[in-house]
């Protein structure tokens, strides 16, 4: 947090209230002097307390960001915060008893209530800035909502202008693959197949994130259907540890990948296409591998805006990695980062 601003206003005005909650310790009718050296007393107190406070305020943020550590973090803003009250207001008491030893005393009770009462600016910063980061993440998570709604809604639309409906093609291959003839196995294996890679569209279209599992089961399938045109000539394997599989991808991401390749890369006897799907629990990235051979003219232009949407769902989604993309002559990789289950 940039709290620069926030300083040079909040510790003046801080440490005016703190000299005024201790207008008993002046005497009846205070002179000038006597009221500056409170006021710079009090400053003194607060801008230690209050620099020191928000330091371990923002080192701790940085050390536990998730809202799932939020509990963990207060406890040790709270915990740091009384430790660093303590020890900071033994140090300004001995300081000031050094400089003014008429007024400042170090007895243990002195320096006890000296503490007590320090912990009152102390939780003061703490609210605050634990009030402004509150504030600024509901901003940020309602901003992100109204995105993700406005990309699924032009996803839809563009679904609709672009393609047939998924129910009605879904429901017409169920039907297609009931008047094939029994006897011609692969027809009807790949009309299946078909049906099962809408099946999916269907059903992960609204969600915004499936598991892992879910999206390979379907990249099989996507896979076996191309498969029935390329032959051998396709090749793609998977190393994914099991207890990877329940963790979470933007559904269709890792089929795009796959559709990507097929579409910009020669696919032939002489130059196989082959893909390597593998996610690493130490990186927390999932990698989609391909042999890089580019077609003189691919299937259709290449754009960019597939993997640009792709880096833009994972952002909406708040990855705690980005997207990552290497291209070298022999093969273009994509890291896709794994979402918590």
């Amino acid at each position: 947090m940039n709290d620069r601003r926030l300083r040079l206003l909040g510790i003046p005005v801080l440490a005016v209230l703190i000299a005024l909650l201790n207008l008993r310790e002046l005497p009846t009718r205070p002179n000038l002097v006597m009221v500056l050296v409170h006021l710079a007393v009090s400053l003194l107190f607060t801008a230690t307390l209050w620099l020191g406070t928000s330091t371990i305020w923002n080192r701790l943020l940085r050390r536990f960001p998730h809202v799932d550590q939020t509990r963990r973090r207060l406890w040790l803003l709270t915990l740091l915060g009384v430790l660093y009250t303590a020890a900071a207001s033994a140090a300004l008491m001995s300081f000031l008893h050094l400089l003014l030893p008429a007024y400042f005393f170090l007895t243990v009770p002195d320096l006890f209530t000296q503490i007590t009462f320090n912990l009152i600016p102390t939780v003061l910063v703490m609210m605050l800035y634990e009030s402004i980061h509150f504030f600024e993440q509901w901003e940020h998570n309602v901003r992100r909502a109204e995105q993700l709604t406005q990309a699924g809604v032009q996803s839809q639309l563009e679904a609709l202008q672009n393609q047939l409906d998924p129910h009605f093609l879904f429901n017409s291959l169920n039907t297609l693959a009931a008047l094939i003839d029994e006897a011609n196995r692969p027809a009807q294996e790949f009309v299946e197949q078909l049906a099962d890679v809408y099946r999916y569209v269907l059903l992960s279209r609204e969600k915004a994130t499936v598991p892992l599992g879910e999206e390979l089961a379907f990249v099989e399938t996507y896979v076996a259907l191309q498969k029935t045109r390329f032959r051998d000539n396709l090749q793609v394997n998977q190393q994914i540890p099991a207890p990877l599989l329940a963790r979470q991808v933007a559904p269709l991401s890792v089929q795009l990948l796959v559709e990507n390749a097929l579409k910009h890369n020669v696919v032939s006897r002489e130059h196989p296409l082959d893909i390597h799907i593998s996610a690493d629990e130490a990186s927390g990235y999932l990698v989609v591998q391909n042999t890089f051979r580019p077609r003189a003219a691919g299937l259709g232009p290449s754009t960019g805006l597939g993997l640009q949407n792709t880096r833009h769902r994972y952002e909406l989604l708040q990855a705690p990695r980005p997207v990552r993309i290497e291209a070298t002559d022999a093969a273009f990789t994509v890291y896709l980062p794994l979402l918590s289950a």
